[in-house]
């Protein structure tokens, strides 16, 4: 039985095997990168003209790259679903419709399952996509348009399990989304619609939902005295107040620091004219969250006013807002 000084000798150690591995998955990615061409084009032009839902499909390792490929469409604006293979010759069929485009996924093209989701995707004249690793197989021969990858190594030593040819293939399902969502102008905001739970809904939050409105928002005119103005000051808690015009626009803002700069024993008695800063920074209530916390910490602020598109004055948030919605 081997020692372990000389399993050590005979084989490379862990760390090794993991660099080569993605040493090897990085080459062919590049190798990918060089190979994409005008059928790349051609693909994001079919799903674009999609009247129905993309339709994923593949078996064994292909079928668990497609399924999150179908999922990766689903959640940036293109309607997607994943058939199982398998399955689709038990009733699964049903799933697939007039107006649909199929995604196939099989890197040798001879995948048997695919032929009755074929056979029933001509019947319905459906266009089929189809990612393989053979220019001339069967799925590649029957497919609408063939996206074919470079010819690589897998990752595997025995050149046997699906390593590299699934990193490609996921990649260039990837690439194929984020065309799609470019293409689109696919906003955070419409992104936001498919993705309201978790870390990144939290991200994709709007200022609407914690702004303060009503009553807690500290306003006063120009002509304001600085005692009055002190006195809502205080009583709001945002360490400022906004001053309005006669037409209730924002013109300006009062906040401990102008305060402090304009100390002297006359402040109470004058306006909040004289001691406000004009054109301060407001934001959209459709604004992110993570978006307004950037512009808080830019500003070096703790305080902003939010203000619908037709000027008017319709909130107010605090920097602890922001903390707040990143903490729950």
């Amino acid at each position: 039985m081997p020692t372990a000084l000389a399993q050590q000798t005979a084989y490379p150690s862990f760390q090794q095997i993991a660099k080569d591995v993605i040493l090897t998955e990085a080459d062919a990615l590049r190798a990918l990168a060089a190979h994409v061409d005008s059928r790349f084009d051609q693909a994001i032009d079919m799903i674009q003209h999609t009247q129905g839902r993309l339709i994923v499909s593949g078996m064994g390792k292909s079928g668990h790259i497609g399924r999150k490929i179908a999922a990766t469409f689903a959640s940036t604006g293109q309607p997607s679903l994943f058939l199982h293979a398998a399955e689709a010759s038990h009733g699964d069929l049903g799933m697939i419709a007039s107006g649909d485009t199929l995604l196939l996924i099989s890197y040798s093209g001879e995948a048997k399952e695919l032929t009755t989701i074929i056979d029933y995707s001509h019947r319905l004249s459906l266009p089929i996509i189809s990612i393989t690793g053979q220019e001339h197989s069967t799925l590649a021969r029957l497919s609408t348009l063939a996206l074919v990858l470079p010819r690589v190594n897998e990752a595997c030593p025995m050149g046997l399990a699906p390593t590299t040819s699934t990193t490609l293939t996921l990649a260039l399902g990837d690439a194929l989304a984020v065309a799609l969502l470019k293409q689109r102008g696919f906003s955070k905001q419409q992104f936001r619609i498919f993705h309201p739970g978790g870390n990144l809904g939290k991200q994709l939050r709007r200022v609407a939902e914690f702004m303060h409105q009503g009553d807690k928002i500290p306003l006063v005119t120009g002509d304001t005295l600085m005692g009055e103005c002190l006195v809502k000051m205080t009583a709001h808690g945002f360490g400022c107040i906004g001053i309005t015009d006669n037409n209730n626009t924002l013109v300006g803002i009062i906040t401990d620091g102008d305060l402090r700069r304009h100390m002297n024993p006359n402040l109470l008695t004058q306006s909040a004219y004289e001691i406000m800063t004009p054109n301060p920074v407001t934001l959209s209530p459709d604004c992110l969250m993570t978006d307004a916390l950037a512009i808080f910490e830019k500003k070096s602020i703790t305080s902003v006013f939010i203000i619908e598109d037709d000027q008017r004055i319709c909130g107010i948030l605090h920097l602890h807002d922001c903390l707040r919605n990143h903490a729950t």
